[in-house]
Formats: C-alpha cells, sequence, structure tokens
C-alpha cells in the first residue's frame, strides 16, 4: 500500500462527465489498496470565466478580492469530486487552501507556500478517507486568501505530498508524459520513461507547458518523485512505472544515456538592445535595476564592447512585457547618453537540453552547423552545462525543432 497525491489539472476535470471518470480513476487505486489525497484545478474554461468578470469591473481589480474570486474555481471542483467519489462508496472529505492551512507569503495572485498544517489530513486518511484538496490557493498569516498563480495546483500538489512523505506524486494531463519535443511540432517525438529533475527544470523554464517550474523545484528540493500521466489512459500498477507517463527523478544512474533528452521552445520571447552605452563600471546595473524596479523579469543576456568606449547591451524578456520593457529603457538611454534603443517581438527561443552533454563535447557546433545548413541565423546564444539556448527569427521555430530533432536523433530511443 502507497500514499500517492493525484493532481488533477481542468482539461481533466472539465466536466461533470470527466469528473465522474476521474472518481472511477481514483477508485480503482483505492481498491488496489492506496491512500489517495487528490488535487484538483478548477474546471476547464472557470479561471478565465473569473478573469474576465473580474476585468469588466476593473481592468486591474484590487490583488486580494481577485484572489478571493479566483479562488472559488477550485472550490467548486473539489466538492462536485468528492460528492461523486461519496456516491460510490468511498469516503471523501473536500478541502480549500485555508482548510488545510497551505499557509504562504501576501504575495497576491503569486504566493509562495511557507507551510503545511498535514494534522487533520493524516487523521482524514487513518480513518480511511480520500482527502480532496483545492489547488492553486492558500491562506497568509492574516487570514487572506492567496493563489499561487497559473499553474498553481501543480506546486500545491507537491508541496501535500512534500509535507506527507507520499510515495509518488501523480500529475495528470491531457497528456500521456513528458516527450522529446511537442510532438504538434514534430509528430515522431518520443515519450521519455524517466528524465532528470534537473532536466526538467530547464525544459519547464526553457518553455515546455507540462509542469510548472515551480512545483519541479519543490519536488527536487524535497525529493518527491513526480510522475506525469494521462487522466484519460487506464492506471496501471506495475512496480517500476516503465510504461506508465514519465517519472521525474534524481536517479542520474539509472537514466537512458542519452546526450540529449529533449528539445525546449519558448514563442513568448522579445529582445531589447540598448547601443552605444557608455562603457564603464555599473553600467549593467544602470540598464538592469530599472527594468528590475518595473517587475519585468530579464532572461538571456549579451553585452559587447565597441572600440569607441562604447558598449552594447541586449537582452530578453516576456514578449507581454516588451512594450513596458522599452518604455523604462528609452529613460535609462536618455539618462546615460545612449545612442539609441532598438527592439524585436518576433523571436523565439529554441534550447537543447540533456545531462549528457556533460560528458560529451560538441554538442554546442553541431547545434550550429544543424541550424546554419537550413539557412537559420542565431541572433542569441546561451549555455550552461546541461542546456544550449538560441534565439532565432520566429519564422524558423519550427523548422529548427524539426531539423535539430532529427539531427540528434531523438525519435529514437537511447541504447
Amino acid at each position: 500500500m502507497a500514499l500517492i497525491v493525484q493532481k488533477f489539472g481542468g482539461t481533466s476535470v472539465g466536466t461533470v462527465e470527466r469528473i465522474e471518470n476521474v472518481a472511477e480513476r481514483i477508485k480503482k487505486f483505492r481498491d488496489h489498496g492506496d491512500d489517495i489525497v487528490v488535487v484538483v484545478s478548477a474546471m476547464s474554461g472557470e479561471t478565465n470565466r473569473l478573469v474576465a468578470l473580474a476585468q469588466s469591473i476593473d481592468e486591474k481589480p484590487n490583488a486580494r478580492e481577485y484572489d478571493v474570486l479566483l479562488s472559488t474555481g477550485e472550490q467548486v471542483t473539489i466538492a462536485l469530486l468528492s460528492m461523486a467519489l461519496n456516491k460510490r462508496g468511498i469516503p471523501a472529505r473536500s478541502y480549500t487552501g485555508m482548510q488545510v492551512h497551505i499557509l504562504t507569503d501576501s504575495a497576491h495572485n503569486k504566493a509562495r507556500i511557507l507551510d503545511i498544517e498535514e494534522k487533520h489530513m493524516r487523521n482524514n486518511l487513518n480513518e480511511g478517507k480520500v482527502i480532496v484538496v483545492a489547488g492553486f490557493q492558500g491562506v497568509d498569516e492574516e487570514g487572506n486568501i492567496t493563489t499561487l498563480g497559473r499553474g498553481g495546483s501543480d506546486t500545491t500538489a507537491v508541496a501535500l505530498a512534500a509535507a506527507l512523505k507520499a510515495d509518488e506524486c501523480q500529475i495528470y494531463t491531457d497528456v500521456d508524459g513528458v516527450y522529446t519535443t511537442d510532438p504538434r511540432v514534430v509528430p515522431e517525438a518520443r515519450r521519455l520513461e524517466k528524465i532528470t529533475f534537473e532536466e526538467m527544470l530547464e525544459m519547464a523554464s526553457l518553455g515546455s507547458k507540462v509542469l510548472q517550474i515551480r512545483a519541479v523545484e519543490f519536488a527536487g528540493k524535497y525529493n518527491v518523485p513526480l510522475r506525469v500521466l494521462s487522466s484519460f489512459d487506464e492506471p496501471l500498477f506495475d512496480q517500476d512505472g516503465s510504461s506508465n507517463g514519465t517519472l521525474i527523478t534524481y536517479e542520474e544512474d539509472e537514466m537512458e544515456q542519452a546526450l540529449i533528452s529533449g528539445i525546449a521552445f519558448n514563442r513568448d520571447e522579445a529582445k531589447l538592445t540598448i547601443l552605444g552605452v557608455p562603457d564603464k563600471p555599473g553600467v549593467a546595473h544602470s540598464i538592469l535595476g530599472p527594468i528590475g524596479d518595473s517587475n519585468v523579469e530579464i532572461d538571456m543576456i549579451i553585452q559587447n564592447i565597441g572600440a569607441d568606449g562604447t558598449t552594447d547591451f541586449t537582452f530578453t524578456v516576456h514578449r507581454n512585457d516588451f512594450e513596458e520593457a522599452k518604455d523604462v529603457l528609452n529613460k535609462v538611454a536618455a539618462e546615460l547618453g545612449a545612442r539609441e534603443v532598438t527592439g524585436d517581438d518576433k523571436i523565439v527561443k529554441i534550447s537543447l537540453v540533456g545531462v549528457g552533454m556533460r560528458s560529451h563535447a560538441g554538442i554546442a557546433s553541431k547545434m550550429f552547423k544543424t541550424l546554419a545548413e537550413e539557412g537559420i541565423n542565431i541572433n542569441m546564444i546561451s549555455t550552461s552545462e546541461i542546456k544550449i539556448s538560441v534565439v532565432v527569427d520566429e519564422k524558423y521555430l519550427e523548422l529548427g525543432v524539426r531539423t535539430l530533432h532529427s539531427a540528434f536523433g531523438l525519435e529514437q530511443k537511447p541504447v
């Protein structure tokens, strides 16, 4: 018998019929002898409906009241799923984030989990109950409802699994695991049986939408075995899970010995360049400080040194932040006496990810050669121990991903 935390996203609970299907799945695990804690998202489309309601009142609604509103979506789902389980003779108890006392900081709309009170959940599990918890939400020290940001239900599930020392945290989505890249772009993409936390963290941060990055960070920090599965496949109860979704683990020595595990890409990129900045100490802070103060996140950075005592400084931001960052940069340029500011919001980032890069040279050169042979110009490059990222023009995204996937043989299972 195992203690398993299962998370079901909005698509998996999008209709009453799908909620009934989730209840049937949970029943099979219960019949198998497992203790189950379930975390659910709002029904598909519900959060968007609530956002639209808020914005019909105020384009920038009060953050506290916005969280109160958005948290109601998951409350509907936990009640309906608990009803479906009780109807099947499975005693179930629903909890909001406040009732479980998922304690967070007070950063409304993007709160971080600080602590979880697991006493009531343990008592319920000992009584043979299935616990159904609302994902995406918590409560701060003053009793205010908070939300964790889009995709926060993944983080809720992993945090509960860590607090309860669960045997596994299972994330159910509309895909049956983590693939070498998006199958909609490369039909030959292959499902990975295992991937390391490091690789999954890179994939998530570089644009893979399978898991929320904070959930992967949390799982890695507390060593929570994490598995991605499809909510539409029949559950399998094999011991190693080899044919069941993708397992995210620390066990590098047991991993498939691939140089590259996957290709991630991000369509939401934009770049800004400030030209002719005086080349002196502190210039980077003078440029990036005001950008950071505007709550704009910066990704890749390149600084060139000119022969005339000036430098050109280029960085990338999320496409949604492009105009705001450009306005800030224009003010900075005027203060520094820079020559001009240019920008491009028609770029994308393509990244190779794999722990195998650590022990193999030549990955970068092969990547660059492959793209060059297709006439794809590289605008920016960033590397780490287990990833190589390039920025290219938006029109080359699918060609670049398909070509690299084929060049590195990712459609073939490693020996």
